[in-house]
């Protein structure tokens, strides 16, 4: 007779087993459906044409001087959103690492809110300050500075534009990357340098550079992927020379012209060898390791009042730039009909009543709290899930499980949209009669490292004998679960959710492309198709910005208070 300790034990281990592989396997089959499949698709499309195997699309796409141009735009934009973003981190890392001051957390929590404030948010503000008969030359005409409009959106200085926006968002991701990498520096390392009489200039380039490296690569290569993929920037700038928007407009005559194919897949190559750059280039990072790991508190010396004074007024003379694009839609958003006035003649907070009056803001609303939190719940359930079974479980495959969650940060999400329209058109999942599935599923992909990342950190943080202990004393694991694991992570899963519903909220290109009729908008679509409406609807689209970014500004703030200098990690490809 088999004894209840052995059927309860045979029970468990049959649960235990099913846990380890179906999670897994479950894993592989969503991202295989709805990631590796649409882009399989989009490359066979690339290659395939009516004769068979082909590269004439290739050809023809680099013989085009438009297409070529938005390739080398979009290049440039990233590179250079990367340099400027460079310029504004460093020197922002290296002062929260050296120095200790009064109100330093408060500055640097205040240093992270352009990270909350989407670029696509802000070009609205741009264009009313800085459009043909915009704030700034109404201005300027009106004191007699000038005498004709200064084109500042025409030409290239729209490109200029773009890359401030882009890199004024994105600098926090460096920041928070390079921060923590210099934090992990051993202070002794440069206490011995001075001792003999190295240069700060020396100590810097072959001391810091060198070791904080690996982070500093791991955040420029979002920030470039991010910016060099990024549609809603450029859209409403109207810098349409770009490879993004050149994908948006293909995505009417998707079946017509072959073109569109081969643009994607040009992406999606360059992405995937700019994150395997990046991969490699962390997996080699050993040469960088130290013996023991910095602490700021010790290495951290307290400046002088005019040191201090310099240093809150750089990072204000950053926040300025990084918040005034905002600054000017909440302007906008008050305004009662700013028209061909240097600014508003009159002030009212109605605007902000219309969106929960008028359908397509509320729509807008109620649909992304809908579709973010569906796929937030999904983020949770699978990437508690897998972070376990990557910390917790000798599974033989946990190191290719972790590289294959990791894959949606390297593809971007024009890419992943495009070729939702493309693979499930006349399917039950076209986008065209019913976008929610797969904007959901694409919110919860895309988001779902970020949620493995929270996890895995909390876990990594906890040792693994105080599960075998609970287990040892006769408690089950489900109650070890349930009182021990759950407890400890709970920080780090209230900060991954808010992360992924956040970003889920703020999406762009995949509620661009994929959501076709107003009744399925997200708000981020309500946005945009508000701000081109004639009439008010721009002022309606900047009351809709300022409330998402309110909301979810509150939420990255709480995830970075929850956090730490650990957010950054989230980031890193």
């Amino acid at each position: 007779m088999i004894s209840t300790h052995f059927r309860s034990s045979l029970k468990w281990d049959f649960k235990e087993g099913l846990f380890t592989y179906a999670v897994p396997f479950l894993v592989v089959l969503i991202l295989g459906v709805f990631l590796l499949l649409p882009v399989g698709t989009l490359v066979l499309k690339s290659c395939v044409g009516p004769t068979g195997f082909t590269l004439d699309y290739f050809k023809l796409l680099f013989e085009n001087k438009l297409y070529t141009a938005s390739i080398i735009n979009s290049l440039q934009i990233g590179l250079c959103s990367t340099v400027v973003a460079t310029f504004i981190s460093l020197p922002l890392s290296l002062i929260h690492v050296k120095f200790k001051f009064k109100g330093k957390s408060l500055l640097f929590g205040l240093i992270l809110l352009p990270m909350i404030m989407p670029p696509f948010v802000g070009a609205i503000g741009i264009q009313q300050f800085f459009s043909l008969y915009g704030a700034i030359n109404l201005f300027l005409l009106s004191h007699n500075i000038i005498s004709t409009p200064i084109a500042w959106l025409e030409n290239n200085n729209s490109f200029y534009i773009v890359v401030l926006l882009e890199a004024l968002h994105l600098y926090p991701i460096l920041y928070l990357n390079l921060t923590a990498a210099l934090s992990n520096i051993d202070p002794s390392l440069e206490e011995m340098a001075d001792l003999f009489g190295v240069s700060k200039i020396k100590k810097f380039k072959d001391i810091l550079i060198p070791l904080a490296t690996p982070g500093y690569i791991a955040g420029a290569t979002v920030v470039f992927i991010w910016s060099f993929t990024d549609l809603g920037t450029p859209l409403l700038v109207g810098y349409h020379d770009v490879v993004p928007v050149r994908i948006f407009n293909m995505v009417t005559d998707i079946q017509e012209n072959p073109m569109g194919f081969a643009l994607v897949f040009l992406v999606i190559l360059m992405t995937i060898v700019f994150f395997y750059i990046s991969r490699m280039t962390l997996r080699n990072s050993k040469k960088y390791e130290m013996m023991s790991k910095g602490h700021v508190t010790e290495a951290a010396k307290t400046p002088s009042t005019s040191v201090t004074f310099l240093i809150y007024l750089f990072s204000f003379f950053i926040l300025f730039f990084a918040l005034f694009p905002h600054a000017s839609v909440f302007l906008k958003s008050i305004s009662d009909n700013w028209f061909m006035t240097s600014f508003p003649e009159k002030f009212t907070l109605e605007n902000y009543s219309k969106i929960f009056l008028q359908d397509l803001p509320f729509i807008g609303i109620k649909n992304s709290l809908y579709y973010a939190s569906i796929s937030t719940l999904f983020d949770l359930v699978f990437g508690v899930a897998i972070a376990y079974l990557i910390t917790r479980k000798k599974i033989p495959f946990g190191a290719l499980l972790d590289s294959i969650v990791m894959i949606p940060l390297a593809i971007p999400g024009i890419v992943l949209a495009f070729g939702y329209i493309v693979t499930f058109s006349n399917t039950p999942l076209d986008p065209l009669l019913n976008p929610v599935p797969l904007l959901i599923i694409s919110y919860g992909i895309r988001r779902l490292p970020y949620m493995v990342r929270s996890a895995t950190a909390g876990l990594q943080q906890t040792h693994i004998s105080l599960e075998e202990s609970s287990t040892l004393f006769g408690a089950s694991h489900w109650h070890t679960l349930r009182k021990i694991i759950t407890p400890i992570l709970t920080a780090n899963l209230i900060a991954g959710s808010l992360l992924c519903f956040s970003y889920a909220m703020l999406d762009v290109s995949d509620s661009l492309l994929l959501a076709m009729k107003e009744q399925y908008f997200p708000i981020t679509k309500s946005i945009y198709t508000l701000y081109l409406e004639q009439g008010n609807g721009d002022v309606t689209a900047s009351a809709l910005g300022m409330f998402t970014m309110l909301l979810l500004g509150g939420m990255i703030l709480l995830a970075a208070g929850i956090l730490g200098k650990k957010l950054g990690e989230l980031f890193r490809s």
